[in-house]
């Protein structure tokens, strides 16, 4: 029987919770760094960013199929199959991500002028300065997600979390160096970023090619892809990744449907999205270690070990929401402060917040923590066509419903999200308790 003791899922979800709370301050930094440069820049690197976030999905889900391939073979206590996975699923990583860095490159012009809109020149070049240097991190994103992946797998969350500190101080020194010291601006930050990426990616690899370690990598200059291994971390990787694809298309056009609502619609929009992303920032690191607990049981066929973490994990996501979420609107007033907004966009910020709020802890940890053992288990097609469909019919077609034709503005496309929420997760309890999602085995 698997089990986990309090303290080995506090090891566990610790350092997972810190390490996204560090990307999340980094990425706030920087972007209070890039504004020194000038308003063309911070645009054309949000934009730029939005494309590396989007790929960080991608290669995130690609990890948790490899994480999940792993997991399952620990838990029938097959140690070289689960080593095979882990190793596949570098070397994986890497031949994608530079097919998909080649691709980047070779569709620039694509991105730069039809992906990004009607954009000024000034914030083309400097998205285009941008671009050609952050790309060549794309192979250090994928290859860094499943290192991390590997350490999780193990239980060794500290691990990943202490690279992502060093390349979080790494990235905000160079920014800083970069546009303070050396006013280089949009390529001073870009290079900086790279440079924080690819230490990333080296320190793991480094600690990873440790032949002590449970599972590891093979030291070898040629790949070997055992394409059997290969599919079974696609059948997971695959549909998850496809998923948070369309979540960020959906995201975009519901974007675009707040930018007609007004500057100060925009403003709110921008300042309660980071918040938000603060509120559920718990259940999303806790998400990255449910996904080893649950493989582990379910490679060991244990779904009554499997229910009982499901349910124990979804309380702590319960109680980790409401103590996050306190913060969040103790801190409100500040926050508020000092982004100084206009009053009817600090009205609509606050609104929108605490409202967020609600959902955050009531509605998100079933609609983002149910479909984390779907896929643990093998099922990860059907929160994709879940989350797709929901998608489409609520978040992006209700938002123009609330949004446009009964008025409601911006606060409409927040209410349409919500509703995306309640959905989901009726499909997903549904499916729970059918108990539909243990007939899938991924190995």
């Amino acid at each position: 029987m698997i089990t986990f003791t309090n303290k080995e899922l506090f090891r566990l979800f610790l350092p997972l919770t810190i390490e996204q709370l560090l990307e999340y301050t980094v990425g706030l930094a920087n972007s209070i760094m890039v504004a020194h440069v000038g308003e063309a820049a911070v645009s054309a690197v949000s934009l730029v960013e939005f494309i590396m976030a989007l790929l960080i999905s991608i290669f995130a889900a690609l990890a948790t199929g490899g994480a999940v391939i792993a997991g399952q073979y620990l838990g029938k206590a097959d140690v070289k199959r689960a080593r095979d996975s882990a190793d596949q699923l570098i070397w994986f990583a890497g031949a994608v991500s530079i097919a998909i860095m080649l691709l980047v490159y070779g569709a620039k012009s694509f991105i730069l002028h039809t992906m990004f809109g009607e954009i000024s020149e000034d914030v083309r070049t400097h998205a285009d300065a941008y671009l050609m240097i952050v790309a060549l991190a794309i192979p250090s994103l994928a290859v860094y997600n499943a290192g991390a992946a590997i350490f999780r797998t193990m239980g060794n969350a500290r691990l990943p979390m202490y690279i992502a500190l060093m390349m979080g101080v790494t990235n905000i020194a160079g920014n800083a160096l970069a546009v303070y010291g050396l006013g280089y601006g949009t390529i001073g930050i870009a290079a900086s970023t790279l440079v924080s990426r690819t230490f990333g990616a080296v320190f793991i690899v480094l600690y990873a090619l440790n032949p002590g370690l449970q599972l590891h990598i093979r030291k070898r200059l040629s790949p070997q892809l055992a394409l059997g291994t290969v599919k079974r971390i696609m059948s997971i990787g695959v549909p998850f990744g496809f998923e948070n694809g369309v979540f960020y298309f959906g995201r975009l056009v519901v974007l675009s449907l707040v930018a007609t609502f007004g500057t100060a619609a925009i403003a709110a929009n921008a300042v309660a999205g980071t918040l938000a992303m603060f509120s559920v920032l718990p259940g999303m690191a806790i998400g990255l270690g449910m996904t080893v607990v649950i493989a582990k049981c379910v490679g060991a066929g244990d779904y009554r070990q499997a229910r009982y973490y499901n349910k124990k994990i979804l309380a702590i996501v319960y109680v980790s929401h409401v103590a996050m979420n306190v913060l969040v609107v103790a801190a409100l007033p500040l926050v508020l402060r000092i982004y100084d907004l206009s009053e009817a966009a600090t009205a609509l910020t606050y609104k929108i917040t605490l409202w967020h709020a609600v959902g955050a802890i009531t509605i998100w940890p079933l609609a983002y923590t149910l479909p984390v053992t779907f896929r643990a288990a093998g099922d990860a097609r059907y929160p994709m066509a879940v989350s797709i469909a929901a998608m489409f019919i609520c978040r992006v077609a209700m938002s123009y419903v609330l949004g446009s034709c009964f008025g409601m503005g911006m606060f409409g496309t927040w209410l349409a999200m919500f509703l995306d929420w309640i959905i989901k997760s009726i499909l997903y309890l549904h499916r729970y308790f059918n108990n539909k999602w243990t007939l899938h085995h991924a190995t």
